[in-house]
């Protein structure tokens, strides 16, 4: 391994790394690339942390090696370094053990570009010709990514990240079982699924359902000309949708105001190791919130205001619920909301043991928030006792 890193940085070939599965739970990961200051050349790393924050150094490259050396494996478990040779993947087991997977190939490699303020990388690059994205019309043989599709190219990648940043906690299963339900025209079902089986190289059986017979054709269409024999998709009510075993990944972009709710309780029912969900059209609780004199009444004065209470109470009480179910959670922010107001997703992780006093207190929690509220969500009966 240290050979290789030498080389890497004393030949600048480095294009991009990503540092997972750290020892501290509140770093996400951290990234890196090379970088030209005024200083020289630096090692320039990005640690993304749980609260949303996020943690920047630039290390000389002379000090570069030896950094990563000490990162790994004695704070992170897996790096995945990209050259302008090939890439290499790092993996530390529970026993210590370093497997370093090396597809760099040292002939010619260039050296990368030191550009500070180079166009944001992404894990599908703009640049390379994806076949799903061919196919779904974001972009043409040629790899050019269409201009009214940019935003769905920026979406689906940001996903991707979000998807990376979880993949350590499904990262034992030899089969990956994922769920997509309101699946719709599919973006992301076949960016996750090409994600894990061309990228990630893992075996991946994946079942999308969706209402819209239509579009279910032209999705299974789409996915046995591309030869994605993993990935399946079913016409139906996803409530009676029968699971085959406890998926390993939940995903759902922008279901439907209770849909996103009947999603949340599918993923919950079925013991998902991962839930993410991007909610959308909130009018449940729209519909419930009526003045009760309180001094909340003021949120509901105006309508503008009173919808983005509601999104986020919903949201909120969305969350409360999967804590309440075992699970982790956190809400991120899916994209600019310039882009799209509906830009919140939630990440809901299982957790391995749960604490009795703290479930109490969010079963408390969500209760008084609905008195006050005078509310009664979907996911109340079921999944808040």
């Amino acid at each position: 391994m240290k050979n290789l890193l030498t080389y890497i940085f004393e030949n600048q070939t480095l294009t991009g790394l990503t540092l997972s599965k750290c020892e501290d739970q509140t770093v996400l990961r951290t990234t890196g690339r090379l970088v030209k200051l005024k200083g020289g050349v630096f090692l320039a790393l990005e640690s993304f942390l749980t609260d949303g924050k996020a943690v920047h150094k630039n290390i000389p490259i002379r000090d570069a090696s030896e950094t990563l050396l000490k990162l790994i494996p004695a704070e992170y478990k897996q790096a995945n370094i990209r050259t302008t040779g090939g890439d290499c993947e790092i993996k530390v087991s529970k026993k210590g053990k370093i497997t370093v997977i090396d597809r760099i190939r040292k002939e010619n490699a260039a050296t990368a570009s030191l550009d500070h303020n180079r166009e944001k990388q992404y894990i599908l690059p703009a640049e390379r010709c994806v076949d799903f994205l061919v196919e779904l019309g974001v972009q043409d043989r040629n790899g050019r990514i269409f201009d009214k599709k940019r935003s769905k190219f920026r979406q689906i990648n940001r996903f991707l990240e979000m998807v990376a940043d979880i993949e350590h906690n499904i990262a034992d299963s030899e089969e990956l079982y994922i769920l997509d339900l309101c699946c719709g025209k599919s973006y992301l079902s076949f960016a996750v699924y090409y994600y894990f089986t061309q990228i990630r190289g893992r075996r991946v059986v994946m079942d999308c359902v969706d209402l819209k017979q239509d579009v279910i054709a032209y999705c299974t269409e789409v996915a046995e000309k591309l030869g994605y024999s993993g990935l399946h998709f079913v016409a139906g009510d996803i409530r009676h949708f029968p699971i085959r075993r406890t998926p390993d990944l939940t995903v759902s972009l922008h279901a439907c105001d209770i849909a996103t709710d009947i999603v949340l309780a599918k993923g919950i029912d079925s013991g998902s190791k991962v839930i993410l969900s991007t909610p959308c059209c909130h009018h449940e609780m729209m519909h419930q919130l009526k003045p009760t004199g309180n001094p909340s009444d003021l949120l509901l004065e105006h309508s503008i205001l009173k919808q983005k209470f509601a999104d986020a109470a919903t949201d909120a009480l969305r969350c409360k619920i999967l804590q309440i179910n075992g699970y982790d959670v956190a809400a991120l922010e899916l994209i600019d909301p310039e882009e799209t107001p509906k830009n919140v997703l939630i990440r809901a992780v299982k957790v391995k043991k749960t604490n009795p006093q703290k479930i109490r207190q969010y079963k408390q929690e969500y209760e008084q928030l609905c008195q006050i509220l005078n509310i009664h969500p979907y996911l109340q009966d079921g999944y808040a006792k």
